[in-house]
């Protein structure tokens, strides 16, 4: 069962007016989109996930109270356009894996289980965990495993996977892996982690998405409006955290520039800089212990946007 993380806070965060238009850009099981609609009157609440099998449990959940797009996130602009839709009140990313992605065995997200390599959130797209496994050279693995997880070991575990090609399922690469660590590496966690982490956001080009999908959300705002980011592993809260940055946070001036520089103007403030899930969230649902929430809110049309 799916439990949705920092679901009060994030629901708070958004500010829900009852006639405005919401987007929840991560549908998953409807968690936090049920909540959405309790708050609506005469409003809107755009559903968007690139995994069917989500889609068709929350159509289940929210029947006819929602509009659902079979879509990534990343395509904010394309699919406000087809609903001839320009502003939004608000819209929120819980990023990351849900609930039952992880425990569907043969989805292959889980180092937990042996399954064929997949990692793919949208099943109708080609590439899979599979082909990024058995068919990307050294280095861009390499390149991979740090950018996205900072695996330390990275070299020793590449060089295991391609030793020991083809690799067909998530134990083989589990294998490949735990192998590739130091006895002592092996008490902080489960060594597979962060690889199939890495692995799993180039699979789903998880940081791209990411980086289009506020942009353009944010440019889709309207005055009052707000954008709830929740993320759960450093590389993309730190991504998130930059953009927020951009938009609603002053440039440093160099103290020992004698001329004054013209005041900047920003249309965005600051909600929560960072917001982490209660002790009592944490010890009902472990998944939540690494999630932070950031929001800003757009103040001004006419400030300067970077």
């Amino acid at each position: 069962m799916h439990v949705s993380v920092m679901l009060e806070e994030a629901i708070t965060a958004l500010d829900i007016i009852p006639n405005g238009i919401y987007i929840d850009a991560t549908l998953g099981r409807a968690g936090h989109s049920q909540s959405i609609i309790k708050k609506l009157t005469d409003g809107k609440l755009i559903g968007i996930d690139k995994d069917l099998e989500a889609l068709e449990a929350s159509k289940e959940i929210l029947g006819e109270s929602a509009i659902l797009v079979h879509d990534s996130f990343s395509n904010i602009d394309e699919i406000l356009k087809g609903l001839e839709i320009d502003k939004i009140n608000g819209i929120l990313f819980d990023l990351g894996v849900s609930s039952p992605q992880f425990d569907k065995k043969e989805r292959g997200f889980s180092y937990r289980f042996d399954a064929k390599l997949d990692m793919r959130m949208d099943q109708t797209q080609k590439l899979s965990a599979y082909e990024v496994v058995n068919e990307y050279d050294e280095d861009q693995l390499i390149n991979i495993l740090k950018t996205y997880s900072d695996e330390r070991y990275a070299k020793g575990i590449v060089r295991n996977i391609i030793e020991r090609r083809p690799i067909k399922t998530t134990f083989q690469l589990v294998d490949c892996i735990r192998d590739a660590y130091p006895f002592h590496a092996r008490k902080k966690g489960h060594p597979a982690k962060k690889t199939f982490q890495a692995i799993r956001m180039e699979v789903n080009n998880e940081l791209k998405d990411i980086e289009k999908g506020i942009r353009e959300s944010i440019d889709h705002l309207e005055v009052g409006g707000r954008i709830v980011v929740i993320t759960f592993h450093s590389v993309e809260d730190r991504l998130v955290k930059e953009i927020f940055n951009e938009y609603a946070t002053p440039k440093k001036v160099d103290p020992r520039i004698p001329v004054p520089l013209e005041e900047e103007k920003l249309n965005f403030k600051w909600i929560h800089k960072v917001l982490k899930p209660s002790k009592k969230e944490i010890e009902l649902n472990n998944r939540a212990h690494s999630a932070i929430l950031r929001c800003i809110e757009r103040t001004d049309e006419d400030g300067k946007n970077r």
